[in-house]
């Protein structure tokens, strides 16, 4: 008999942060092994531009603002993304463009095993399947939000 997974759903954001040569600071997670743009889970009683700001401190100790909505990405092809513990989880991402105001890395979440700036075309090949579609909707001339 095929046994189908469940498929959780969650509210999560992520974040882009651009350094002053327009580098992209991604973050190698240890629980998934790949190089990611900050993201999480939405909490009970945030809004997602909260939960944007607190990921992006949280995971890298830097404090932000978010400059933009990028888009809004729900697609069960691409948002789908199965844990190496088996959890599958279909993610509705809030994807903001944000400025760091303050903070350090040096207060950076012990779960991220690397802090980087990446040039646009030297992206790691080790990125999570996701990002690829989100760094390009980052890089366009479009003002009205993606929706996917």
């Amino acid at each position: 008999m095929n046994q189908q997974k469940t498929v959780n759903m969650y509210p999560a954001v992520a974040v882009i942060i651009f350094d002053k040569q327009k580098r992209i600071l991604l973050q190698k997670r240890a629980d998934v092994g790949l190089w990611t743009i900050p993201a999480g889970h939405v909490r009970p009683g945030e809004t997602v531009e909260q939960a944007a700001v607190r990921e992006v401190y949280q995971d890298t100790g830097l404090r932000v603002e978010t400059r933009r909505l990028i888009g809004i990405y729900s697609d069960p092809e691409s948002q789908t993304f199965e844990y190496p513990d088996g959890r599958l989880v279909q993610f509705v991402t809030s994807y903001f463009e944000a400025e760091i105001i303050g903070g350090s890395t040096a207060t950076k979440n012990k779960a991220m095993v690397e802090l980087e700036y990446f040039a646009p075309n030297r992206l790691p090949h080790d990125l999570l399947p996701m990002h690829p579609r989100w760094l390009v909707d980052a890089f366009s001339d479009q003002r009205e939000a993606f929706v996917r």
